[in-house]
């Protein structure tokens, strides 16, 4: 299975007071830190090699973590010296030789990682794109305009519908080449790339759960989430010979660090 890079430097600054004593992806989901929900997830799917990008409070996710040898991953860690965006970090990997997956470190899902390095193949494309479809309710009347300002329909209190980026991504070598070096490079720089035809995109559809935790009340509701559907996200849980919960206080292993 190819590497996977997930990123972790973030401040997390919409779930304060929590994360200035907690980097966002070890904050609890149940009694498991939300990244090691991810950890056995990409255990379970085939990952074993394994980098994390931290910055903000970086070493308590490498005390926590260690060398993932307690999930039976090889897990390393990329330091960044200063924020690089959500990209970015992938420049610090060196130049891979195929596929790297890309993901936040701060997501709840049970998306079917092989299925999405699957079609990413299938595709040809060079960056393929998890891609969840968000519903907003809209509480009042909408009007459709035409030229002139003239009323060509009206709808009462629609849901719009509109697909949203997930944080996970699958991209090739010729998607490294064009991050910039130690420099912020973000998913919009990125979207920019690929609307002026540098690299050749598509997306992966997805309609199962998927919540990041970056607001209180995403945070909450993930919880509620993850205590309901517990033997979704996690199948395998009661039958496979899986490591206990993360001990915040416990120090494992430290591995190399770039």
């Amino acid at each position: 299975m190819i590497p996977v890079l997930i990123q972790a430097g973030g401040r997390g600054t919409r779930l304060r007071p929590f994360t200035t004593v907690l980097p966002k992806p070890l904050m609890p989901i149940g009694e498991l830190p939300v990244i090691e929900i991810v950890l056995r997830q990409l255990k379970r799917a085939g990952f074993r090699e394994i980098n994390i990008s931290i910055s903000y409070l970086g070493h308590l996710l490498q005390a926590v973590i260690g060398d993932g040898g307690r999930y039976g991953l090889d897990v390393g860690y990329i330091t960044e010296e200063k924020p690089l965006g959500t990209i970015g970090p992938f420049r610090r990997l060196p130049r891979p030789d195929g596929p790297v997956m890309v993901m936040n470190g701060d997501l709840l899902t049970d998306l079917d990682y092989t299925r999405l390095v699957a079609h990413h193949r299938s595709s040809g494309a060079a960056l393929t794109i998890g891609s969840y479809c968000c519903k907003v309710p809209v509480s009042l009347g909408v009007l459709d305009l035409g030229p002139g300002d003239e009323i060509t329909g009206f709808r009462e209190k629609p849901t719009l519908d509109y697909w949203a980026s997930m944080g996970v991504y699958v991209l090739e070598p010729e998607v490294w080449d064009l991050v910039p070096e130690n420099q912020p490079f973000g998913f919009d720089r990125l979207m920019e790339v690929v609307l002026s035809g540098s690299i050749r995109a598509n997306v992966f559809r997805f309609d199962g759960i998927w919540l990041d935790i970056g607001r209180p009340e995403d945070y909450q509701e993930a919880a509620e989430v993850f205590e309901r559907e517990r033997g979704r996200l996690l199948p395998d849980e009661e039958t496979e010979a899986l490591p206990g919960p993360i001990e915040l206080g416990r120090t494992h292993p430290l591995p190399r660090v770039a």
